[in-house]
């Protein structure tokens, strides 16, 4: 199963973004990047396009970010096993007390 939340965060500077980032493990992982480092001017450049390119009527930039969960097993060698569909006992109606309604007419298998 998987699930997934959007997330939108607002930063007062770009700087905090780049720190989350780097927290959650985002950085560049391109095997043939550069690995000199960046100047502290073409850096500063880079955050005052992306204020003027993005930031809020406030000045907070604003980042989305799509969170997946995932989950998942396997049943254990000693797991009940799911019986047979169609061969409960008793219908959910039953079980929960109410009126059963019929949503039409079965399928017969034997026409296809």
């Amino acid at each position: 199963m998987v699930d997934k939340d959007t997330v939108t965060v607002r930063y007062a500077d770009p700087f905090r973004l780049l720190r989350d980032l780097r927290g959650m493990g985002e950085t560049n992982a391109v095997l043939e990047r550069r690995r000199t480092p960046l100047k502290r001017q073409t850096l500063m450049a880079a955050m005052a396009k992306y204020v003027d390119r993005f930031a809020d009527h406030d000045g907070r930039v604003p980042a989305t970010f799509e969170i997946l969960t995932m989950t998942a097993w396997a049943p254990a060698p000693g797991q009940q096993k799911p019986l047979q569909p169609g061969s409960a006992g008793r219908s959910l109606a039953q079980a929960l007390g109410a009126d059963e309604v019929s949503l039409g007419e079965k399928a017969d298998p034997k026409r296809g």
